[in-house]
């Protein structure tokens, strides 16, 4: 089993089912004492601001606070620096514990020894 899994989740409110598999997977591992590092890209940056999580629903599916909240407690969220850009997000927008960072990071986390890398 990798020790570590990096996770890129593209998905937001646009795709539901997609967006919370790739949460659930992340708090799983967490759970699970995986060293996880979640990417919020594309849609799914939204969710890097206070509150936002709270909007999202999808029936029969852990809530996304929930989710975040244990990634957070156990792990890293980063926000891609362009999506965020794109979005004109800044660092004193987002919840507490999340970073900004750009494609050199996550690259550089996914082809770290015993690292599994996922893109939801």
């Amino acid at each position: 089993m990798a020790k570590k899994l990096v996770i890129k989740v593209t998905a937001g409110a646009d795709a539901p089912e997609r967006c919370s598999q790739a949460f659930t997977v992340a708090a799983v591992a967490v759970a699970s004492g995986v060293e996880v590092s979640l990417w919020l890209t594309g849609e799914s940056s939204w969710f890097a601001l206070p509150g936002r999580a709270a909007e999202f629903e999808l029936p029969h599916a852990a809530p996304l606070p929930d989710l975040i909240e244990s990634v957070l407690a156990g792990g890293h969220i980063t926000l891609c620096t362009q999506c965020a850009a794109r979005r004109e997000i800044t660092e004193k927008d987002v919840i507490e514990g999340v970073r900004i960072a750009g494609a050199q990071v996550f690259v550089q986390e996914a082809l770290t020894d015993d690292t599994q890398a996922l893109v939801y």
